[in-house]
């Protein structure tokens, strides 16, 4: 099986390694094959491709929608991400627990990220382009954010303070307590 899946300390929570052909001219990895994921337990029909290119420090997340929610197949195609992934799923014994893994475009590492937690990386490399596929149309209604920084989450980012930046929108997200009323994630 060309797509290997490891279990995370995250129940639900996958990180995918694709078998890697290298030869002289670079190589060839197949990052994506709907039956594979299947047999891995991932059925969700992605229905968008998002990609963002940005530069060392540049931390974006903690995001996630509310309602169904939207899950995402995460990769780091250039550079070298911190991928975070937060359970959001009120009951269940990981709630608020958090899980980062080293993303890119070495060791072509693919995070599944269900719906129910939240989802944010840091680039530790000068430049990284992050791809990423979701199960949701992006939809504004529906998308919400907690404070990287949330004491209550704790994410430990592998980058001083001083170092992350942060677009407006992050830099003013709440806390994960003003969100649990919405939160409606049930855990597996």
């Amino acid at each position: 099986m060309p797509i290997a899946a490891h279990a995370t300390t995250l129940p639900g929570v996958l990180l995918l390694e694709p078998r890697v052909f290298p030869d002289d001219r670079g190589f060839f990895a197949e990052t994506y094959r709907e039956s594979e994921l299947a047999e891995h337990g991932i059925t969700e029909r992605f229905v968008q491709d998002n990609h963002s290119r940005s530069t060392r420090g540049v931390l974006r997340g903690l995001h996630f929608a509310v309602g169904a929610g939207s899950t995402k197949l995460v990769r780091c195609g250039r550079g070298r991400i911190w991928d975070v992934a937060v359970d959001l799923r009120p009951g269940s014994p990981t709630y608020r627990r958090w899980e980062g893994f080293e993303l890119s475009d070495e060791n072509l590492r693919v995070l599944y990220v269900p719906a129910g937690f939240g989802h944010g990386f840091c680039v530790l490399s000068d430049v990284a382009d992050v791809l990423y596929k979701q199960s949701a149309y992006y939809d504004p209604a529906v998308e919400r954010g907690i404070a990287w920084d949330d004491p209550d989450v704790g994410v430990a980012w592998p980058l001083p303070a001083e170092e992350i930046v942060v677009s407006e929108r992050d830099t003013t997200a709440p806390s994960l307590r003003l969100f649990e009323p919405e939160l409606r994630f049930e855990a597996p």
